[in-house]
């Protein structure tokens, strides 16, 4: 590891070629590498590097095991069962005794009770509330068992367990590192940590011991990776053009005429040298009504009908997005995603739109005020433009993103741009956004919506275990939805990665994980 660390930290370029070294930017930054802080997918992206859980997703969003050797739920589904797999080892570390820190059941124990313990601060606390059982939610009989004793059933326990929150951590390097932790990670997973200059670059380096390993199939089968920190976007572009980079992600309208026919493939002059990956992500971007604003004509449900079927989605992803990102023509739960329901008729109908209009007989008396950020303002004046087509007033209101997000939390906003990125692979994480026990600010229920059968059909799809069950609750859940219209879906969207020839077998799932353990450079 040292010998390494001198590599990646001391030589020069041409030097550090030698080395096989996947090179690619975080231009957000990182704010920890501990688990219990891996909120944004700047931070997940690396501790996804670093870490393991009891369960993992595969390319399709299968769930599949990691750490867990398999598992049993109970006749009640209030316990769910993890047998551990023997020999997995925590990266070597002085904190331990021995050279060799296996991975035990207790292990998981302390790891999710930190997650619940407030003194943490772990920005995943939420995801055990109200659903696990109070008295000894998490036990261990023996090394290799390990139990989760929830209060009642809760079906999408097994999709929130890949979450990166649920990693596992030695108490030993938490407890001897405390804050530090989060730079001075001890996982399980394919690299290691090597070293840190914050702003500048982050090294990771091979894990030898890595437990999915075998002497045919050795994983990761590249040396190190090296996450760099360049804030602009186009000095980043302009590094990978210039071999600096390795993978590219990431699309902004300054730029993406540089890189993107209107297709959304590589412009011609890229193709020798660079390979386009565009797969779905499970983030579903909408305009959200806020029906608790009783002043506002947004109250009329004809008038969200008529905003909604206006909208020309195709010209948006063609014109604006150079065909990143699918229409959305369905439910909000978006493509990748088995629930999942497309509609059989389009959503963009203008003389469908002027029926609903001259039904709402809403008569404005001044602008519509539709409040979004400068990174979206193209998307919103051709929004502008569609519903003035037909007749509706709407004045934009551009505000940073943090404002944003205060005032739709906090009820301020009547019109507005939102998006819901998935937290784990389950349609239930985005009917949770109109469940009204969620309502902002005690959770992602932006629009206020308040519909007694939906919730209870809501939490019957919480505890329900069969699939085709789970598929018509959660038809009966979308249709009320499109009745009730508390929003104006976009598009769903789509990932997007660049990557040089060189560098194969990088794989991205719908959550936009970046998996390295099988890449390689031919």
């Amino acid at each position: 590891m040292h010998i390494t660390l001198l590599l990646i930290s001391c030589k020069n370029d041409s030097q550090n070629n030698e080395k096989k070294i996947i090179r690619f930017n975080s231009p957000t930054g990182i704010t920890s590498l501990d688990p219990a802080f891996a909120r944004t997918q700047e931070n997940i992206r690396a501790v996804n590097q670093l870490f393991n859980g009891l369960l993992q997703l595969d390319d399709n969003l299968n769930i599949i095991p990691a750490i867990a050797k398999n598992y049993t739920i109970s006749s009640d589904a209030k316990t769910y069962t993890f047998v551990i797999k023997k020999g997995i080892l925590f990266h070597n570390d002085p904190v331990f005794k021995s050279e060799q820190r296996e991975v035990i059941a207790q292990d998981f124990v302390y790891s999710f009770n930190r997650i619940i313990n407030p003194n943490t601060a772990s920005d995943g606390a939420w995801i055990f509330n109200e659903i696990i059982d109070q008295q000894e939610p998490f036990y261990a009989p023996n090394d290799s068992t390990f139990e989760i004793h929830l209060k009642k059933p809760f079906t999408p326990l097994l999709s929130m367990l890949t979450m990166a929150y649920c990693y596992v951590v030695p108490m030993e390097a938490v407890e001897y590192y405390g804050k530090g932790f989060g730079k001075k990670p001890i996982g399980t997973g394919p690299f290691q940590f090597a070293n840190w200059a914050e702003g500048i670059k982050l090294n990771l380096v091979k894990n030898k011991h890595y437990f999915e390993s075998t002497l045919t199939h050795p994983i990761p089968k590249i040396d190190a990776v090296s996450i760099y920190f360049v804030q602009s976007k186009q000095t980043e572009l302009l590094e990978f053009t210039q071999g600096k980079l390795d993978l590219f992600t990431g699309l902004e309208s300054s730029f993406k005429d540089e890189i993107l026919t209107a297709e959304g493939t590589l412009m011609p002059k890229y193709t020798a040298n660079f390979a386009l990956k565009k797969s779905p992500f499970l983030n579903t971007e909408y305009l959200a009504f806020n029906l608790e604003d009783s002043t506002s004509p947004v109250q009329d449900v004809n008038l969200r009908k008529a905003i909604n079927h206006c909208i020309n989605r195709t010209k948006m992803i063609r014109y604006l997005r150079n065909g990143i990102g699918k229409p959305a023509n369905g439910g909000f739960c978006p493509i990748g995603l088995p629930s999942f329901r497309p509609l059989k008729n389009q959503q963009y109908d203008v003389d469908l739109a002027q029926q609903y209009l001259v039904k709402s007989a809403i008569k404005q008396t001044k602008p519509l005020l539709l409040t979004t950020t400068a990174d979206y303002l193209d998307l919103c004046i051709l929004v502008q433009k569609n519903c003035a087509d037909i007749g509706i007033d709407i004045k934009i209101d551009v505000v940073p993103s943090s404002l944003l997000k205060q005032q739709k939390s906090s009820g301020d906003l009547t019109f507005f741009r939102s998006s819901w990125i998935a937290d784990y692979p389950d349609g239930e994480n985005y009917m949770a956004c109109f469940y009204s026990s969620n309502t902002a600010p005690n959770g992602p229920n932006y629009t206020r919506y308040n519909n007694l059968d939906f919730d209870t059909k809501y939490l019957q799809l919480l505890s329900e275990t069969y699939p085709t069950k789970r598929q018509d609750l959660f038809a009966e859940l979308q249709y009320k939805l499109e009745i009730d219209q508390p929003y104006a879906l976009l598009f769903y969207d789509e990932s997007i990665w660049i990557r040089t020839k060189k560098v194969q077998n990088v794989k991205i799932n719908a959550m936009n994980h970046l998996d390295l353990r099988q890449a390689y450079f031919k």
